[in-house]
């Protein structure tokens, strides 16, 4: 389990963290990270009787579809939401990592759904129109 904590939670690198008297603070932090990560693990483990690999890796998996899941939501925010004019695709692009086109799909009406309820007020305006291949969430 230690292992696989410390996988997750690595030990900085020296020279990685700024400003450099924080470093041993970071190194401090990142073993409390990995000795809970293990420890919760080992518990998680030993309840459901599973594979403490394969927790981590299904814990894993649903971080990133959450990550996902918000991705798609900031995307409807900053196309749909955000001043009086949507955001270019193309900083998006960059700052997201999807393909410009990729951008226009990512979302859909229940991420416009999702933004709107969050920030209390509706879009803006529509700027796209709803695909079969946005992905409702």
């Amino acid at each position: 389990m230690n292992d696989i904590a410390a996988i997750r939670f690595p030990t900085p690198a020296p020279g990685s963290v700024t400003p450099a008297d924080l470093y041993l603070d970071a190194c401090e932090q990142a073993e409390r990270l990995r000795t809970d990560e293990a420890e919760n693990l080992q518990a998680a483990s030993d309840s459901l009787e599973a594979d403490p690999l394969l927790l981590a890796l299904e814990d894993a998996r649903a971080r990133k579809a959450a990550a996902d899941a918000e991705i798609r939501l900031l995307l409807a925010y900053g196309r749909e939401f955000h001043g009086t004019r949507p955001y270019r695709l193309e900083p998006l692009s960059q700052a997201s990592g999807l393909t410009i086109s990729g951008i226009r799909t990512a979302y859909g009406p229940n991420e416009i759904q999702q933004v709107e309820h969050a920030v209390h007020r509706g879009p803006n305006r529509r700027t796209t129109a709803p695909t079969e291949e946005a992905h409702d969430h």
